[in-house]
């Protein structure tokens, strides 16, 4: 993610807008950013496996950040698509997947510049809660979709004095009328995908379109 406000490790909104240029340098000290920890970086690639399609696909990643995610996606067999606002980020995204088949664009992942492009699967981690319009959002993402394509949305809601983010029920909701399926995946209660123990709501949910 390096999508809308700052963020304390946690996803916890910091309360005032984040430079993700200057945190691109250490964005991937947290956990679950650089996937360092073998552990933590086989939790990931665990849950994406189930994810993503199982044969080799058109991935857009959004908010792809240093993209540990498109890296990830990319040992699978599939073609990447990253798209993030920072330039910062954008750079060390392309450096991590040298030599594989993907590519990064500079720019706002809610309207993500990929011009006619469609894709079999939209990956969006930690970005949709931030975003001004969150239905329109999911609308537009719908559309870049393939038929039979899927939107792979990990999300959830940080904090305990002014929790921020997305409930997973509001987030059904809004898919409700753009998706034929759709999927909850509980993350909280899987220790190794954050490198220790949460108690807040952290899920995935897999739309089918």
């Amino acid at each position: 993610m390096s999508e809308g406000m700052a963020t304390d490790g946690d996803g916890t909104a910091a309360g005032a807008p984040v430079d993700w240029d200057a945190q691109a340098a250490v964005f991937d000290d947290e956990p679950d950013h650089g996937l360092r920890d073998p552990g933590v970086r086989a939790a990931w690639a665990e849950r994406l496996r189930g994810w993503l399609p199982g044969r080799p696909a058109e991935i857009l990643d959004l908010g792809c950040g240093t993209g540990s995610l498109s890296l990830l996606a990319a040992e699978q067999g599939h073609r990447v698509t990253g798209v993030d606002l920072s330039p910062a980020m954008v750079e060390r995204a392309r450096a991590k997947l040298a030599g594989r088949d993907a590519v990064f664009l500079t720019g706002d992942a809610a309207h993500p510049p990929v011009g006619e492009q469609r894709f079999d699967a939209v990956l969006v981690r930690h970005v949709l809660w931030a975003l001004p319009d969150p239905a329109r959002a999911l609308r537009h993402w719908r559309g870049l979709l393939r038929p039979g394509g899927r939107l792979v949305l990990v999300e959830g809601v940080w904090g305990s004095v002014t929790p921020v983010g997305i409930p997973a029920g509001r987030l059904l909701t809004l898919l409700a009328p753009l998706a034929s399926h759709t999927h909850l995946d509980p993350l909280s209660p899987d220790p190794r995908l954050w490198g220790r123990t949460v108690d807040d709501e952290r899920y995935a949910v897999v739309a089918r379109v």
